[in-house]
């Protein structure tokens, strides 16, 4: 009887949730999967071409009209919100192109970033995925002052804006 409850329980809460969030959950449930494949099997230099324009390596971020605001915000929610119920791991590079995705369709500016920074744990680096519309953390958080910058990808309608 727990598990009936449980189940109750999550679904009276994701039935509070913003209709956005909602219409989206399956298919961001989707994409995350889909994404996780690409990231997996496509080599990056194939998949890099899908992420955007490359840019010059800056903290730049497009600017937004109030409507994209909202909606980059709500994109970003359903995908972190989404990737905690995947059976697979949806850390931040499927997240971020499944984000970048759902931004495209929406026309809405982004930029994707690609850090390092050294693991305080051990010897190695840790890489970090994140996506950034306007004041919007997309998706990856807080992440500018904690990485290295090694790559970016712009939506390649601003290539030209986004060049130095």
């Amino acid at each position: 009887m727990a598990g009936v409850s449980t189940l109750a329980k999550s679904l009276g809460g994701f039935a509070k949730r913003p209709l956005f969030v909602q219409l989206w959950s399956v298919p961001v449930w989707f994409m995350l999967g889909a994404s996780k494949c690409v990231v997996l099997v496509v080599p990056f230099r194939k998949l890099a071409a899908a992420l955007g324009s490359q840019t010059a390596i800056e903290p730049w971020i497009p600017l937004l009209s109030e409507a994209q605001a909202a909606r980059a915000l709500q994109i970003g929610r359903v995908v972190r919100a989404v990737a905690r119920f995947t059976p697979w791991t949806s850390n931040c590079f499927p997240q971020a192109v499944t984000a970048r995705v759902l931004l495209g369709l929406y026309g809405i500016p982004y930029a994707l970033y690609f850090g390092l920074m050294r693991d305080p744990d051990s010897s190695g680096m840790k890489a970090h995925a994140w996506v950034a519309a306007g004041p919007i953390r997309v998706t990856g958080g807080i992440s500018f002052d904690q990485y290295a910058i090694v790559g970016m990808y712009v939506c390649p309608r601003l290539r030209g804006e986004a060049s130095p």
